[in-house]
């Protein structure tokens, strides 16, 4: 079965579930195409953005985000 988009309202989520089950599947429209710079610049930013953050923090804080962060991991229920 497909993932039914979210924004459908109550009548299109109705008529959505009728067709699946029928067979008659509507056409899903193709999801919408990234602009593949725009998609590298916001990657190349968030690299930046992490180098930038660290220079700024003491060792004490980063020794404390790091302590937390590995606490986190440890003691996570599944």
């Amino acid at each position: 079965m497909n993932k039914r988009p979210k924004n459908l309202d109550m009548n299109q989520l109705a008529k959505r579930i009728v067709d699946e089950a029928v067979g008659d599947e509507p056409v899903t429209p193709p999801p919408p195409e990234t602009n593949q710079t725009a998609a590298d610049k916001r990657r190349l930013d968030g690299l930046k953005g992490g180098v930038a953050r660290a220079e700024k923090l003491t060792a004490e804080q980063r020794s404390e985000i790091a302590k937390l962060a590995a606490s986190v991991r440890w003691h996570k229920v599944d």
